[in-house]
């Protein structure tokens, strides 16, 4: 490395270059946006803990992806909010990397508990009476915490190979915050390693768990079609196809971000998708499961009335 090359101990986050008066606007959109996810998925996670009729599997799994939903705004959004007020604050280069190590571990966990719900709607709807024996506790607990572990293992995996690479030129990333890619960019050597591992664990959590979901829905579509019952085929699809919006919406983004070919403007492109994980699919989602859950809304009256 050359004498004159110092390391960066900094990075400045250029977030969106819209104007003062813009940026002033989408303070206040993404500060009332950011308020709605963390009441809605709060919402959600008080109801479950708190109404016994809730205490199954399926909101068991539901109450952990509103936990993930506030985590991936409490990460992202708070540092956007002031780069919007304040354009030139720097972040550090160990917070920069916490907050890729974060946003990696939420987005690899979210990906794996959509998964899981996926199969807990297949066991639920194809094999009912089996579901208590199949969809234990013990199971469940199994099923969350390895979709945590190997979240935070793989954001491991992916933060290590960013530590090891030299910083010794522009500081200034081009997105609201550290994303991987941006990040790589302003490396002074040769990524192609970190790229590959990308690639490959984009391959296991989104391609893989994608083809899981489209599998389980295909048997569940003809499980749904075997019923009987017209409130029952009602009921059935009322969940599953809250939960496939979801997944539409995540692995959509996600695969695109990620897997797709770039555009001529990528850094656009990413900052664009990055708001979907960030800040829309988490107040999304609370809205998608409540709204379209009668239980929920059910369990809702029910605390408003106590």
């Amino acid at each position: 490395m050359e004498e004159n090359q110092t390391m960066v101990t900094e990075f400045i986050l250029l977030g969106f270059c819209l104007g003062t008066k813009i940026h002033i606007v989408l303070f206040g959109v993404f500060s009332l946006l950011y308020t709605f996810t963390l009441l809605g998925n709060g919402l959600i996670v008080g109801l479950i803990c708190l109404d016994s009729r809730l205490h199954t599997p399926m909101y068991f799994f539901l109450s952990h992806l509103a936990i993930v939903d506030i985590a991936y705004a409490c990460n992202t959004v708070p540092q956007m909010l002031v780069n919007l007020l304040n354009p030139n604050k720097p972040i550090s280069f160990a917070g920069c990397i916490t907050q890729t190590f974060l946003f990696l571990a939420f987005a690899i966990s979210e990906c794996l508990l959509l998964v899981v719900m996926s199969y807990d709607r297949y066991v639920a709807i194809c094999q009912p009476l089996r579901y208590c024996t199949i969809m234990d506790w013990s199971v469940c607990n199994t099923l969350v915490t390895t979709s945590w572990a190997c979240g935070s293992l793989l954001a491991l995996l992916h933060t290590s190979l960013i530590l090891r690479l030299p910083f010794c030129g522009p500081n200034q990333i081009n997105h609201f915050f550290c994303e991987i890619l941006s990040v790589l960019k302003l490396a002074c050597a040769d990524t192609w390693l970190n790229k590959v591992v990308i690639f490959a664990v984009c391959v296991f959590v989104l391609v893989g768990p994608l083809c899981l979901v489209v599998v389980s829905y295909t048997r569940i579509l003809v499980g749904i079609l075997r019923i009987q019952s017209g409130e029952g085929r009602r009921k059935a699809f009322s969940t599953c196809s809250s939960h496939l919006c979801v997944v539409g919406l995540f692995f959509g983004s996600a695969i695109v971000m990620y897997m797709a070919p770039k555009t001529r403007h990528p850094e656009e492109q990413q900052k664009i998708l990055s708001l979907f994980y960030s800040l829309f699919n988490p107040m999304l989602n609370p809205l998608i499961y409540s709204l379209r859950n009668a239980e929920v809304k059910r369990a809702l009256r029910g605390a408003l009335c106590k």
